[in-house]
């Protein structure tokens, strides 16, 4: 089961995340999730584990847990395609249209 984290202290690598959720089960993997510019821990990660049982008892006992004095979130992860785009990226305006018929200026001069 794929499991998310979020509200992680910045200080959280992945080795650390690991280690939260070893006591439940085997862990496959343990991402947190870096900016690609700063290289800064986003606040949030990915944790996998084979056992669904293991991993919903995690997801019990963890979620609202605190963690270098952060109240941390767990629960299953959604399929990206679940959440909804912050705006459609097929337009090259990013959703905002400066040139339509009502436009502002064509009505001041």
């Amino acid at each position: 089961m794929n499991i998310y984290v979020s509200n992680l202290s910045f200080n959280v690598q992945d080795e650390d995340l690991r280690e939260f959720f070893a006591p439940y089960g085997e862990v496959t993997s343990a991402k947190v999730i870096m900016d690609r510019i700063t290289n800064q821990s986003r606040g949030f990660g990915f944790i996998e584990m084979p056992d669904e049982a293991a991993s919903k008892r995690a997801i019990a006992e963890l979620d609202g847990a605190t963690v270098e004095n952060r109240t941390i979130k767990v629960n299953e992860a959604r399929p990206k395609e679940d959440r909804p785009a912050r705006y459609d990226n097929s337009r090259n305006d990013n959703g905002r249209n400066f040139n339509n018929a009502n436009s502002y200026n064509k009505n001041r001069y």
